[in-house]
């Protein structure tokens, strides 16, 4: 198994979560208006879980021998609610696209640990998706 390889991998999947933990943090205490209210606390709420991915994926990087990256993906909270809930979706399209090479790597590479972790991960940000696209009114 190269450790190396899916420590590199996870520490792209870590800045990315580093990345949006910020801007739904952002989102979270910047987005206005009537019709934001309900989406101020799910920007809260997944930040919090990505928080969780980020920690997580963080040990896992450590245990494989890897160096947990501090460096966050550029982050992109937008202007008005429409133009973050759009960046969110895009962001979590990436996420998916990721986790699910990162899940065929770890088969290749024959880690079940890391794998079974990306599963449970890439659920969540199936669910974060959905969440976008219930609020972009596009489900």
């Amino acid at each position: 198994m190269d450790t190396r390889k899916i420590a590199d991998q996870l520490n792209k999947a870590r800045a990315r979560e580093l990345a949006v933990v910020i801007q739904y943090m952002i989102q979270h205490y910047t987005a206005q208006s009537i019709e934001a209210l309900p989406a101020i606390e799910m920007f809260k709420s997944i930040a919090i879980t990505e928080m969780k991915h980020a920690e997580e994926l963080g040990e896992r990087i450590d245990y494989l021998g890897g160096t947990p990256t501090k460096e966050p993906n550029p982050i992109k909270p937008g202007e008005d609610l429409t133009e973050m809930l759009k960046l969110d979706l895009k962001a979590e399209d990436e996420a998916i696209a990721l986790y699910r090479d990162i899940i065929k790597l770890c088969d290749k590479e024959g880690d079940v640990t890391s794998r079974y972790m990306m599963e449970r991960l890439l659920a969540d940000e199936e669910d974060h998706r959905n969440q976008f696209l219930t609020a972009l009114g596009k489900k």
